[in-house]
């Protein structure tokens, strides 16, 4: 007898633990959908939106593990001073374009970069302040081309709604 409701507790604590980690029956997925903040800004005359990746930790997970991302959506990688940078895409299953942006937000460089590449993406200027990652091809079919330019305006915005100081990235 006791073993029979030893073995019902247990059950009932499973079930009960799976469905509130499940949260409103959403998965962990769809729960971090809903969680997202995303911000437009101007690119040249294209409007991008994107979620600001400015924290360490958040600069550190990027897009990993996502398995989609709508056209003309990614994330911006925000730095505290221009440095060389490079890219990884360990557990990132969606292809990206990873453009390189100079402190005054002028795109220097975009690479395309393959699912789960290890090998990294080094920007070639010593002097990369923004990161921005998009589908591959999304630079492209957005007309965006190198040499044009973030609205650093808009930015300094979105990290401000985000409870940031700009001044700490030098905006």
């Amino acid at each position: 007898m006791i073993m029979k409701q030893t073995k019902v507790i247990h059950n009932f604590q499973f079930t009960l633990l799976f469905f509130s980690s499940c949260k409103n029956g959403k998965s962990e997925e769809q729960n971090n959908e809903s969680e997202k903040q995303y911000f437009s800004f101007h690119i040249g005359g294209a409007k991008i939106k994107a979620e600001l990746a400015i924290l360490p930790e958040e600069r550190q997970r990027g897009l990993m593990f996502r398995k989609k991302m709508e056209q003309g959506t990614g994330m911006l990688f925000v730095f505290e001073y221009g440095t060389p940078q490079k890219f990884w895409m360990k557990n990132t299953r969606i292809p990206l374009d990873i453009a390189y942006f100079s402190p005054k937000g002028k795109l220097m460089e975009i690479h395309a970069a393959k699912p789960f590449d290890l090998n990294g993406v080094p920007s070639r200027s010593k002097n990369i302040q923004f990161v921005l990652e998009l589908n591959l091809h999304d630079f492209r079919n957005q007309k965006i081309k190198i040499g044009d330019r973030l609205d650093l305006e808009e930015i300094r915005n979105a990290i401000k709604l985000r409870g940031l100081d700009p001044q700490n990235y030098q905006l």
